[in-house]
């Protein structure tokens, strides 16, 4: 499994969308985005470094790693997540999500612009039906907030998420640091994270008021746990399948986030949003397909 990337992106996907019924347990709690959002990365960041020291593995201090943590850290998690928080009351939950949905077009293209050249049909259709896919998901649900007056700042601020997400797919495969395990990637990447969220919430308010996760400590563990797993598997899917392919976990997490509103939250879906999750998966398996061929 943990060489093959189809199972790597089934299981980073389905972690991701574990969490989203997490994240909307938090907001009824009562717990600001940016509290949650550093709750997140500094808990799961802690306990993978407590999986390398374990390991007898130290995270690597230097220059060139601190510097990967913090521009991973930054534009792979810190900086998406707080657009998506501060865009979601302007825009809507729903309106915000299809904007992951053109995450991996962007990684295509920012990737295929890098390496000078074209992709792969296979692959190319792959990603096409997977955002198809996406797009009947959301749009299916019925719930599609259309912004209103005085939202078009956020709406331009809004298509920021997937070009950070794609810069972040990128950054990550290129600069590297041979030699270091994913894992301590991982590790050091959220806890940049968690340093850059509570200098902003810091800075913005003047604090970083965690009573409210600390009120909740089953959801608060549950949350941290779930992160901890899927950016464990995250770093060894990207070594695995490379930036393109690892954008796909927006698809797959879209698809088991149907999964978990359902049983978890009491959520209802129609057949075309069904219908929507199965697209989702013939992509994922054509760019599987392609991936294995080189194509």
């Amino acid at each position: 499994m943990l060489n093959r990337p189809l199972p790597l992106l089934l299981t980073t996907g389905s972690l991701l969308g574990l969490g989203f019924p997490l994240g909307k347990l938090a907001g009824v709690a009562g717990i600001a985005p940016i509290v949650w959002s550093w709750v997140m990365a500094v808990g799961a960041g802690l306990v993978l470094l407590l999986a390398l020291r374990l390991g007898r593995v130290r995270l690597p201090m230097d220059a060139r790693h601190l510097r990967y943590y913090l521009v991973t850290g930054t534009v792979s998690n810190a900086l998406p997540n707080l657009l998506v928080f501060s865009a979601m009351p302007h825009l809507g939950a729903g309106f915000i999500s299809i904007f992951f949905a053109f995450s991996p077009i962007v990684t295509l293209v920012l990737h295929s612009l890098l390496q000078r050249r074209r992709p792969g049909a296979l692959g190319a259709a792959g990603i096409a039906l997977g955002f198809a896919g996406a797009l009947v998901i959301v749009l299916s649900k019925g719930r599609v907030d259309t912004p209103g007056g005085g939202a078009a700042l956020w709406l331009a601020l809004a298509f920021l998420i997937p070009l950070l997400l794609a810069c972040g797919n990128i950054y990550r495969t290129l600069a590297w640091p041979a030699g270091t395990s994913g894992l301590a990637l991982a590790a050091g990447t959220n806890l940049g994270a968690g340093a850059v969220l509570g200098v902003l919430s810091l800075l913005w308010t003047g604090s970083l008021p965690l009573s409210a996760a600390l009120a909740v400590p089953g959801l608060l563990l549950a949350q941290v746990a779930i992160s901890a797993a899927m950016f464990a598997v995250f770093f060894r899917l990207q070594s695995v399948g490379g930036p393109v392919y690892l954008s796909q976990i927006g698809y797959v997490a879209a698809a088991v986030g149907l999964g978990t509103g359902t049983l978890v939250l009491g959520e209802h879906y129609g057949l075309l949003t069904w219908l929507g999750a199965v697209v989702v998966a013939v992509g994922v398996l054509m760019t599987t397909r392609a991936q294995q061929a080189g194509r």
